[in-house]
């Protein structure tokens, strides 16, 4: 078995005519963030958990999720012969800003995926000693008041293409984080209904046609940030190795962790800053 087979995962399939609203229900269920999409037993593409959020962001139509087939907002599938070196297929997901990559044998089947999850994993075995948090974190970080309109929020994260935003009370101190999981939650609910009801003010009652999360008239204009935030989110020292925060990251299936300078939130550490690391390690000898 390869080095490269020894880390993937089986991937997780569905059929590429699956609406989206069973698309999302699976990821949720099964806790993964991507899903190989196939015609007959042959993968035709992917879909991951971030294509779903910009898709549900920036989405004004007023169809059903149930109306919407997986195939329509899905990406190409990019696949490796699993005799390539890990740090090869860093080098690939960097170049492509992929998150994932299909391992195929010498046969051309896929028989694994590869993920920023198993890199993370693979940098805290094979990399100890060599870098702190601190080393390569990102000092500083998006931020919203977790008081805020859920569309106001929501157009933020469009606006600084991120996946994650952290949530601020009113003594600016971070009290949340909201996510794309997050957001699959609401549309789960809301996202499939005909109409959803405006209570906004008290003395109206008005219903409308759902039009997503940045309409003025949506669901997105009467949720506030707060009531669909993650009220706690993993943390870690800048001084910390960097071998220690994958293992978090691995083991909590999360994309990031905050990073806390002298006790307080400073910035934060993504599975990208770990291939960032792996890539400079290898082109630095």
């Amino acid at each position: 078995m390869s080095e490269l087979v020894s880390i993937s995962q089986k991937p997780i399939t569905s059929d590429s005519n699956e609406s989206l609203d069973k698309i999302i229900t699976k990821m949720l269920k099964d806790n993964i963030s991507r899903i190989v999409l196939t015609q007959g037993n042959s993968p035709v593409g992917i879909i991951t958990e971030k294509d779903i959020g910009l898709f549900l962001l920036t989405d004004d139509t007023e169809r059903n999720l149930a109306d919407i087939p997986a195939s329509q907002i899905m990406n190409n599938f990019t696949s490796v012969n699993e005799s390539m070196s890990v740090e090869k297929c860093v080098e690939l997901m960097l170049e492509q800003n992929i998150g994932s990559l299909g391992v195929s044998s010498s046969q051309n089947e896929l028989v694994g995926i590869i993920t920023k999850t198993d890199i993370a994993k693979y940098y805290s075995q094979n990399y100890v000693g060599k870098h702190t948090v601190g080393d390569i974190m990102t000092i500083s970080y998006i931020a919203a008041n977790s008081d805020d309109y859920l569309k106001d929020v929501v157009q933020k994260m469009v606006e600084e293409k991120i996946s994650r935003i952290f949530l601020k009370n009113k003594e600016n101190d971070p009290e949340g984080i909201l996510t794309f999981r997050d957001l699959f939650h609401v549309a789960l609910e809301k996202g499939n209904t005909d109409a959803v009801l405006d209570n906004a003010d008290d003395a109206i009652s008005v219903v409308f046609t759902r039009k997503g999360f940045l309409s003025d008239s949506g669901f997105g204009a009467t949720t506030m940030a707060k009531d669909v935030m993650t009220k706690s989110f993993e943390t870690i020292d800048f001084e910390e190795e960097l071998t220690v925060a994958c293992k978090v990251m691995a083991q909590n299936k999360i994309n990031g962790l905050g990073v806390k300078i002298n006790g307080k939130l400073g910035g934060v550490l993504s599975k990208t800053d770990t291939l960032k690391a792996i890539y400079v390690d290898n082109h630095s000898k």
